[in-house]
């Protein structure tokens, strides 16, 4: 293995934790020179936690030399001022989700870092763990049929009762669709390809949101996002799938993902995680069959994504959780917003996108 790719993190808060604890520990093709947060201490604290050397202020992190990749953990209105200011400096850079605020915002890192010859990557990386991949080796085989629908269901009642600092989640770039549909879209897309147009509807519930968590308890938030929201998409394989998020409901008993096959169904395990359980049942069998994990990576592996654009950026390949890939999902669900808004279907711009490379 070549030498190991140097990796500076901006954003040092809750998600920060995982990420720096697999970089530092598991994933052996990079290593964490120096960390960044508006909040010095926040940096300082992972920094002594991880015993990464550096810690620096916001002008010095992007003109440090020894920051070949930049991990962007910043909350979502930052992203696309890190990523361009990453890119702008000659670094690549992995952010998370969601790839920006507005698809314009996206286009832009898209083709910056195509201009500059660097990579850009985005969360989720959950496809790649052993659950969703074991799910692509299923229907690779054959083992349903030919893929015909899907439904995907992430329904809960926000995030306000547990996050120690869950405005963003109310704001633009918030919601359950942006915040936790790109895990959905981004396995789907993965399983099923390329979605070719949508459409959808979306409403905003409870319009104000009490904190019942520490250290902001009782502070009242303005939602200002729709937090239902039901969309269909149809792919360009054919198959047509059904959607819905939603920060309005107290409890249910969907499935997260189901793909139907010409012969049978696959349960897809929750997308925000890495693992299974993966079930199959088969025209001819009476009960579901649970399989076992065919791939690596079932525990909680933030930062494989890094790993793999690492890899890519030493061998000189494409990366699996790419910035086309984001920028898809991105246009989905904004697609599924103005088609609400609308009335019609809207048209996603696949271009050359593929399905990720198997692991």
């Amino acid at each position: 293995m070549a030498g190991k790719i140097k990796v500076g993190v901006v954003g040092c808060g809750c998600i920060s934790e995982i990420y720096m604890h697999n970089l530092t520990k598991t994933f052996k093709n990079v290593e964490v020179v120096a960390c960044m947060d508006l909040i010095r201490e926040r940096a300082e604290q992972r920094a002594n936690q991880f015993n990464v050397p550096k810690v620096h202020d916001l002008e010095d992190f992007y003109k440090d030399p020894e920051i070949e990749l930049v991990v962007n953990l910043t909350i979502p209105k930052s992203h696309y001022d890190v990523d361009t200011r990453s890119l702008n400096a000659g670094k690549h850079v992995y952010s998370e989700k969601p790839f920006a605020l507005n698809k314009a915002d996206g286009k832009k890192i898209v083709e910056l870092a195509k201009s500059k010859n660097l990579l850009v990557g985005c969360a989720p990386e959950t496809f790649l763990g052993g659950g969703i991949q074991t799910c692509r080796k299923l229907i690779d085989e054959g083992v349903i049929g030919f893929p015909v629908a899907a439904t995907a269901f992430m329904m809960g009642h926000g995030p306000e009762n547990w996050h120690p600092a869950p405005e963003f989640f109310y704001k633009a770039g918030g919601g359950p669709m942006f915040d936790m549909g790109p895990y959905y879209i981004t396995a789907l897309v993965s399983l099923l390809g390329p979605v070719a147009r949508v459409c959808g509807s979306a409403q905003k519930g409870i319009k104000t949101r009490t904190i019942t968590s520490n250290p902001l308890y009782g502070k009242e938030i303005e939602v200002e996002v729709p937090t239902h929201i039901a969309g269909v998409l149809d792919f360009a394989s054919g198959a047509v799938g059904t959607i819905i998020t939603s920060f309005e409901v107290y409890s249910h008993t969907l499935p997260c993902i189901e793909i139907y096959g010409t012969e049978g169904t696959l349960r897809v395990p929750d997308p925000n995680t890495f693992g299974g359980p993966v079930y199959v049942k088969r025209f001819f069998d009476s009960e579901w069959s649970q399989i076992p994990l065919l791939k690596n990576y079932s525990d909680n592996s933030r930062g494989i994504g890094i790993t793999d654009m690492a890899e890519a950026i030493e061998q000189n390949r494409p990366h699996r959780a790419s910035g086309e890939l984001a920028f898809h999902a991105l246009d989905v669900m904004y697609g599924i917003h103005e088609a609400s808004a609308s009335g019609k279907y809207c048209k996603i711009a696949k271009g050359k996108l593929k399905r990720p490379a198997a692991m």
